[in-house]
């Protein structure tokens, strides 16, 4: 095996980190690529929309697709996500289109209409404070296509909140005070293409559950969307995307964010990390460019706030 002179060394180096770096970009290129021929069915753009459910993968445990058990971080003790594949026992083979459709809209569990307090309440760290203004039909798809996915056996584990916040029966008063269900109501001042971006960041991609900081009941303070939160999910800071040039994203060229929402290049050249990569990679590289410059226009039209997240 041939060696490299220590002499030489000098100028290897740089020549690895170029291949690594070209290595690096080309992935999600290629990826991208792919996506692309394909065109997707509604069900599926709808799932990738909201990032590929990956919160209900858990990838750090080599975790089968969609199964659930992944650890998510709260300032309440770990929650863990549930199993979503077709399992009759263990997954949501049992539920019909309506107890979906009821969890996306109101958060809640399966069995039909019951007295408020008797239902079973779900924790909001499962969206669906975001995924209520989802349109009836586009839910409708989103079942469909779930019923696709191929049934796994793995029991849901119990949650490990410190009490009292780990009692369904709080969610009922935390639903008065931060939750307020119905579907996405266009802005009829707004453009088309405008009101498409709305529909897909605040419906689907659910950006401003993120992005956003929260108030002491865990609501979000939507006085203050996405200006970023150091709480962010699992934990993990969540940045400033207003367009404001100091602190959030005010720098970017409008293909700067597409490009960074189909391949998790950003324009310095680093890459998403963390959940961010996840939704990526498992949701928006498949969303049609069209779809990602929606996004883009409205995110771009948000008022610039300046908030440094540390």
């Amino acid at each position: 095996m041939t060696s490299i002179h220590p002499s030489n060394r000098h100028r290897f180096w740089p020549l690895l980190r170029c291949f690594l770096v070209g290595a690096a970009f080309c992935l999600p290129l290629s990826l991208t690529t792919a996506a692309e021929k394909q065109p997707l069915s509604r069900g599926e753009f709808v799932f990738r929309a909201t990032g590929g459910c990956s919160c209900h993968t858990d990838f750090q445990n080599k975790g089968q697709r969609l199964a659930g058990g992944r650890s998510l971080k709260t300032p309440y003790g770990p929650i863990y996500s549930s199993n979503i594949t077709t399992d009759k026992s263990t997954g949501i083979g049992n539920w019909q289109a309506a107890d979906f459709i009821r969890a996306m809209q109101q958060g809640v569990g399966p069995g039909g209409k019951k007295f408020y307090f008797l239902e079973k309440h779900y924790f909001p760290v499962f969206p669906y404070t975001a995924f209520t203004k989802i349109r009836e039909p586009d839910l409708v798809a989103l079942w469909e296509y779930l019923q696709t996915v191929p049934p796994v056996v793995a029991r849901n584990k119990p949650h490990d909140m410190m009490p009292p916040f780990g009692w369904r029966i709080n969610l009922i008063v935390w639903k008065w005070f931060n939750f307020t269900s119905g579907e996405f109501t266009p802005n009829p001042a707004q453009s088309e293409e405008w009101n498409q971006g709305a529909y897909l960041v605040k419906a689907m991609a659910h950006c401003e559950e993120c992005h956003s900081p929260r108030n002491l009941m865990g609501g979000l303070k939507h006085d203050q969307l996405f200006i970023g939160s150091k709480d962010g999910p699992e934990g993990e800071l969540a940045p400033n995307i207003t367009p404001d040039k100091t602190t959030g994203i005010g720098n970017w060229k409008p293909s700067d964010l597409s490009w960074f929402l189909k391949t998790g290049q950003k324009p310095d050249g680093d890459f998403a990390w963390g959940l961010m990569s996840e939704v990526i990679f498992e949701g928006y590289q498949f969303l049609d460019t069209a779809d990602l410059d929606h996004i883009v226009r409205y995110i771009m039209s948000q008022t610039p706030v300046q908030h440094k997240v540390r």
